[in-house]
């Protein structure tokens, strides 16, 4: 498997323009969200943001929005648009595993696309428990997954499937709404999976 906990590994990417998951644009799921059931206003972070096309539209619409990646290109490139567009999102070059730490109850909001497929699978109970961590009691965590599939060619993107999402979720938020949704990009069609949870606890380790 690659060593996707590795910075290099998705700086090489980036360089290379190995990224094929670059939509060039915000997703349309989340436009879509924002368009017709927009969540409560608030700090946004957005992990594994890449070049940063969600949390500019965030920031755009009134979400003060930061965004969290491994490779330095990806937070250069982020950096660069959002001060061409003159939008105020900030991005940081960081270990998404270690923002716990820095940011414990900082954030009203998470906005997931493509982190979850993109971590090593082991430790997605260590992502889910940072998402918590991060999020303000009763904050939101809006998730678009994808690839919903059981199995497939190896990652990343590694494959996820609805129920192993539902119980990890299930010790630490309340799932609102879980759906596919009608705006996908036409070469993910039928394969996301939007879910709207609320944190309700803190993670048991910080209890």
């Amino acid at each position: 498997m690659a060593d996707v906990s590795a910075p290099v590994f998705w700086q090489d990417l980036y360089e290379s323009r190995g990224d094929g998951w670059e939509l060039g644009g915000a997703s349309p799921v989340l436009r879509d969200v924002l368009d017709t059931m927009p969540p409560p206003p608030g700090r946004v972070a957005v992990p594994g943001c890449g070049r940063g096309h969600d949390a500019r539209l965030l920031a755009s619409r009134g979400y003060p929005a930061v965004g969290f990646d491994f490779a330095p290109a990806a937070v250069a490139e982020a950096r660069r648009l959002a001060a061409a567009e003159g939008v105020p999102a900030t991005f940081e070059q960081r270990d998404i595993f270690s923002l716990g730490g820095a940011y414990r109850h900082v954030f009203d909001g998470v906005w997931e696309y493509t982190c979850f497929c993109a971590i090593d699978p082991r430790r997605r109970d260590e992502y889910v428990t940072t998402v918590a961590t991060i999020l303000r009691p009763g904050g939101w965590f809006l998730a678009c997954f994808y690839p919903v599939r059981r199995h497939g060619p190896p990652g990343p993107p590694f494959p996820v499937d609805r129920d192993e999402v539902r119980r990890l979720l299930e010790p630490r938020f309340a799932v609102q709404r879980a759906f596919v949704p009608s705006r996908s990009v036409q070469r993910r069609t039928g394969r996301e999976w939007l879910v709207h949870a609320v944190r309700t606890s803190a993670p048991a380790a910080l209890r």
